[in-house]
């Protein structure tokens, strides 16, 4: 049997709202907790605080220790101080996701509408989407005290959060970067969650999503629906110059070449790898929550099925980032998020950087993306006299 991964450590930072939150799908949360990170220090204005939405498997651990991996914070190369985002300049603000599972209301919270009787509430959490992430948000930063964010960046599912604040909240984004992202899922992104879904429920630990009950987690399908994930966020270029088709160890003879099982390439055993920690960080039912978001994602759709209306009359200043080897979310994709900001009139950026990364580019040693975001940051901050 699979263990149940370790719950999140709640002695991190966190708020919770006593009087819940009403959810698009018409449901409505008792008592909601978002968790979250600061970095830095937040001026006497309360002018210069940024906020960084994370992506589908990450967290608020921006730039810092991950407390369960022990791994450096996923965006330390951007954050700190005199980085891109320089936290003797900004006060930076990262929260876990509603339905995500470091510590923010999600699946693995005990259920508190009375009908669960001390129970977690699994696959009964209602379905939320990018919305109800970014209103929990919203009402975090309110909390802290700010009343309009200097900016607001994200990449991937956390571009979606980043458009969704432009749309929703204009008057209180200054700037706005979303990266390697969308306005809306597509059809080619949802068949491969759809995927992944379907590994975990064929997982015999999976239960019908109350492996909880019994202590064991759906770690054989999880673990697929990783690196069925991972291998998305990669580049065909990336994976060759990285693997190749090199084997782990020398053959001891042609029959162990051709063996049928046991993970002989070295690009398997990175894949394998990839699953086998993923699962003891990550929620099953977390995954499937935060998957199906993204899927129903969709910003034109909530506008009348035109976009530009969903940025109509923005002052916020946006700059959008793809990259070119980036095939789950492609250049065309921010580019038509940009020609809709043009047609909204908005003040509108765009740059592909060249790289053979990958949609991962934005998490990795990339110094054009680096310099990218420190220029426009930068510009922003002159603007905003800060």
């Amino acid at each position: 049997m699979n263990q149940l991964a370790p719950l999140a450590d709640t002695r991190h930072q966190h708020v919770i709202f006593e009087d819940g939150m009403a959810l698009d799908c018409g449901a409505r949360l008792g008592r909601v907790t978002v968790a979250y990170r600061t970095y830095g220090t937040l001026n006497a204005a309360r002018s210069n605080a940024v906020l960084i939405c994370h992506a589908l498997t990450l967290d608020q651990y921006v730039a810092e220790r991950h407390p369960l991996t022990g791994k450096p914070g996923w965006w330390d190369a951007m954050v700190g101080p005199g980085l891109p985002v320089d936290t003797e300049r900004y006060f930076v603000v990262s929260a876990n996701v509603l339905g995500g599972c470091m510590g923010s209301t999600g699946p693995r919270d005990e259920r508190e509408d009375g009908a669960g009787d001390g129970r977690l509430w699994g696959t009964d959490f209602p379905p939320i989407t990018i919305r109800d992430m970014v209103r929990a948000q919203k009402r975090l930063v309110e909390r802290l005290g700010i009343a309009r964010l200097f900016a607001v960046i994200g990449g991937s599912m956390g571009g979606m959060q980043v458009l969704q604040w432009a749309a929703d909240y204009p008057d209180s984004v200054f700037a706005a970067l979303p990266i390697a992202t969308a306005a809306y899922h597509s059809a080619q992104n949802i068949a491969f969650h759809e995927v992944g879904r379907q590994a975990i429920f064929a997982d015999p630990d999976w239960q019908g999503g109350r492996y909880w009950q019994t202590g064991a987690i759906p770690a054989r399908g999880l673990g697929v629906a990783r690196m069925c994930a991972h291998i998305t966020y990669l580049s065909e270029q990336a994976l060759t110059r990285k693997f190749g088709r090199k084997l782990q160890s020398a053959p001891k003879d042609a029959g162990e070449v051709m063996a049928l099982f046991g993970g002989r390439f070295e690009v398997e055993s990175y894949l394998q790898h990839q699953g086998s920690t993923f699962v003891r960080r990550f929620d099953a039912n977390s995954y499937l929550t935060l998957t199906r978001a993204m899927d129903y994602f969709d910003l034109a759709a909530d506008h009348g099925g035109d976009l530009a209306q969903a940025f109509r009359g923005a002052r916020t200043r946006f700059l959008l980032v793809s990259f070119s080897s980036d095939w789950l979310f492609p250049t065309a994709e921010s580019r038509a998020v940009a020609r809709a900001l043009n047609r909204a009139g908005a003040n509108v950026s765009f740059v592909e950087i060249d790289t053979d990364k990958g949609h991962d580019a934005f998490l990795l040693d990339e110094p054009d993306f680096h310099r990218t975001v420190a220029g426009f940051l930068a510009g922003c901050a002159a603007h905003a006299r800060l």
